[in-house]
This record gives C-alpha cells, sequence and structure tokens, in this order.
C-alpha cells in the first residue's frame, strides 16, 4: 500500500503557521523601518518677511525686543524676537531657547540672555555662554526696505 503523503501531521502544520507568522512579522518589521528610516522628503518652510518696526525705532546699542504678529491659517499667532545693534552689526536673534523651546529674555546689567527653563545663557550675539544649550539662538533674516524694517520668519 502506498502512503498519503500530502497529509500534514500536527507538528509539521504548526511549523508552516509559525513560519509564516514569523514571515508576516518580518515583512511588517520592515516596512515600518522604512517609512520612518525614509520618511517622504520634509516639507521645507519658506521664509516670509514681517513687518518689525520703522529704521528710527531700531536700537542705537544694545538689544530691543519686539513682538511680530503672523497671520497664521486664520488666526494670528505672536513671536518674540530681538534685534541687536552692536555698533559694528544689525541683525535679529529668534527668542527661543535652543535647549527645549522656552523663551529667553534679555538682561542688559548682565549684557546677557537667560533662558527661565534651564539657567541657559547667551551672550549679546547668540552664542551659548552656560547652561544645557546645544547651539546658539536662531538668526533670523533682516531687510530694510524703505525705512521700515521686516523680519524673515520661517512659516
Amino acid at each position: 500500500m502506498l502512503e498519503n503523503t500530502s497529509k500534514l501531521d500536527r507538528r509539521s502544520f504548526l511549523k508552516k503557521i509559525c513560519n509564516l507568522f514569523s514571515f508576516i512579522g518580518l515583512f511588517i518589521s520592515m516596512v515600518l523601518y522604512l517609512f520612518y528610516a525614509f520618511p517622504k522628503q520634509i516639507k521645507k518652510k519658506k521664509v516670509v518677511y514681517v513687518y518689525a518696526c520703522e529704521e528710527e525705532d531700531l536700537p542705537v546699542q544694545g538689544v530691543r525686543k519686539y513682538y511680530i504678529d503672523i497671520p497664521l491659517h486664520e488666526k494670528a499667532v505672536t513671536k518674540k524676537t530681538f534685534i541687536v545693534n552692536t555698533g559694528k552689526e544689525l541683525f535679529a536673534l529668534s527668542a527661543v531657547c535652543t535647549h527645549l523651546g522656552c523663551l529667553v529674555s534679555w538682561y542688559r546689567h548682565e549684557n546677557r540672555f537667560r533662558c527661565p527653563c534651564h539657567i541657559g545663557q547667551y551672550d549679546i550675539r547668540g552664542n551659548v555662554v552656560a547652561g544645557p544649550p546645544p547651539a546658539p539662538l536662531d538668526r533670523l533674516p533682516l531687510k530694510i526696505e524703505h525705512q521700515k524694517v521686516y523680519i524673515g520668519l520661517r512659516i
């Protein structure tokens, strides 16, 4: 008599089921890895120049704080920025600490920007002086047209 070799015993059946689930798990893991490792091209934010002040209102020496209203998605968002005049150069700095995103303040008597969250400190040019911030404050593009000062913000 010939034996029927097409029958699967329990052990072979379970082995095939385990192999199938392992393959499915591996396939899903690889797809997820590829999805997170190689995301679609990151959408680049464009620079939008927003009115900050009149040219005559710029600081003659030192730092001045400005609050800029930006229309974003049908509502206004206020951004805090600083315009710095060192006597040799004029530039704008973001008020966002590079450590955890808290807003820094300018302390004129110390000649430093300080973050209230984790005691991060920056000099007048925005370079890290003390504390945990990993990078200097972001410099923002600044332009003057027709006696009006505009600061470039990434939106």
